[in-house]
């Protein structure tokens, strides 16, 4: 078996520099490599109905957003496969199928099932579709055969039911699913960005984002407004880093070519924070840094984003063939998933003729 590679978004709204860090970089480095026999990336627009239900437009008009987000970081159609969740019905046959192989208490044991339910104020009453969705994601990642998952560390809880339900699966019914393996971000600082305000998380629901697609103007505003140091109040006093919001985003977007071309007075990221550490530099000038780091990064992201945005129908275009591309896949592994479970009924000429033998004998 060749290497499968597999992973995609929520499309809940305009993807940030969290998701580019933690996932989206990787993704497109990934693909350039080339070290790959396939790599789809997808658009779970079921998992977001899961605790969208009520607002359905939501969801409709991000997976655009989404879209042009990918193909603005750099993911070419014509090295992976773009599709849309929904579009595919065999993932939600899949997802039925291994419901009935995890149990509830199972799935209430998931450490992010736990903290998204908390977070979305659902302890009291848990949509089911929403509880459910660790399967769905399992769906997601076997029914193509994936064994490689770029996801931030966040993700592993998943990774591991989904590892569970492959076992189970194939220990019922046949080798048919593949177990997959997480690949997380290699930096430490990217594998769970912070939002802004220095909260644990970057996220959309709370507010906290610096996204993709921002202008120069929004980046510098929010970069200017984030978390720093509260115990450095005066240039001279020692300031600290480890929390710092502004030295965990440069531990996670500066490269020696950004000090060299815009702070040679530093070698590097260590020697800032050590003159940091030791007072006498503002955050300040570590905010300005910041933001034109960011948008070293940023802005060849918004020029390819503007020329896409030129066509939005083939934008759409190139989503509708890689769905139906993504759909072929899925139907070979769907009729091998069917032809395990023994319910390929039409398809097994044996059994046709066997219960054909078996009434026409009690005929006689």
């Amino acid at each position: 078996m060749g290497k499968v590679i597999l992973t995609g978004d929520r499309p809940t709204g305009r993807l940030h520099v969290g998701h580019y860090v933690g996932s989206l970089r990787r993704r497109v480095e990934l693909q350039n490599e080339g070290d790959y026999d396939r790599m789809f990336v997808f658009m779970a627009d079921v998992q977001a109905l899961t605790d969208n239900a009520d607002n359905p437009e939501k969801i409709r008009q991000n997976i655009i957003e989404v879209a042009l987000d990918y193909l603005a970081a750099g993911l070419d159609p014509e090295k992976c496969t773009l599709f849309i969740q929904s579009q595919i019905p065999e993932l939600s046959e899949l997802t039925t199928y291994l419901m009935n192989l995890i149990t509830v208490s199972r799935v209430q044991r998931n450490p992010t099932v736990k903290t998204e339910i908390k977070m979305r104020n659902f302890e009291a009453n848990i949509p089911l579709g929403f509880f459910c969705y660790p399967v769905s994601q399992a769906a997601d990642i076997t029914l193509f055969k994936a064994n490689i998952v770029p996801a931030g560390e966040d993700q592993e809880p998943m990774l591991e039911v989904t590892r569970e339900l492959v076992n189970r699966f194939n220990n019922t019914y046949g080798p048919v699913l593949v177990e997959p393996s997480i690949m997380l971000p290699p930096e430490g600082a990217c594998r769970r960005l912070p939002g802004i305000d220095g909260k644990a998380k970057m996220s959309k629901s709370l507010g906290n984002c610096i996204y993709l697609s921002d202008t120069a103007d929004e980046v510098w505003q929010k970069v200017r407004s984030m978390y720093t140091d509260p115990t450095h109040v005066n240039l001279n006093d020692p300031g600290h880093v480890e929390g710092n919001m502004v030295f965990t985003y440069l531990d996670a977007f500066s490269t020696p070519d950004d000090f060299a071309e815009c702070w040679p007075e530093y070698s590097g990221l260590d020697e800032l924070k050590e003159h940091y550490c030791k007072g006498g530099l503002g955050d300040m000038k570590c905010k300005k840094f910041l933001n034109r780091v960011l948008n070293r990064t940023l802005e060849p992201m918004r020029e390819r984003r503007r020329e896409f945005e030129k066509d939005i129908p083939e934008v759409y275009n190139i989503l509708k063939k890689g769905t139906e591309s993504a759909r072929e896949v899925a139907a070979r592994t769907i009729d091998e998933v069917r032809h395990a479970m023994r319910i390929d009924y039409f398809n097994d000429a044996a059994l046709i003729a066997e219960q054909a033998e078996r009434f026409a004998s009690k005929q006689q």
